[in-house]
């Protein structure tokens, strides 16, 4: 029965010291994380404001891209929809061919 105890306390003793480093990582992370905090306090007051009239007007390359985008992705679903087209007739022409088979294509 001594063995087990020492074993016990051998394992209370390693976990403890575990408790301990976590914890002395944890004080340092939190620290860390207060100079970051007030770096980035410094940071931002020393950024001036924006102006709040400012209005963002996107350039003609903006837009255009954008045109272009709606024309592809109007493409894709066109191509899509014929897929799925091609592929309800195949399953249609492979149910009517033969009937014997009890496989449902789809």
């Amino acid at each position: 029965m001594g063995n087990r105890v020492e074993d016990l306390e051998a394992q209370v003793a390693e976990l403890q010291a575990a408790v301990d480093g976590l914890t002395e990582e944890l004080v340092e992370a939190k620290e860390r994380l207060s100079q970051l905090e007030q770096a980035t306090k410094v940071e931002a007051e020393s950024t001036p404001d924006r102006n709040p009239n400012a209005e963002f007007v996107p350039n003609e390359s903006a837009t255009n891209g954008a045109d272009d985008d709606r024309t592809m992705a109007d493409e894709e679903g066109s191509a899509q929809k014929a897929a799925r087209g091609a592929d309800e007739e195949t399953a249609e022409e492979s149910d009517s061919s033969d009937d014997s088979d009890d496989i449902i294509v789809a």
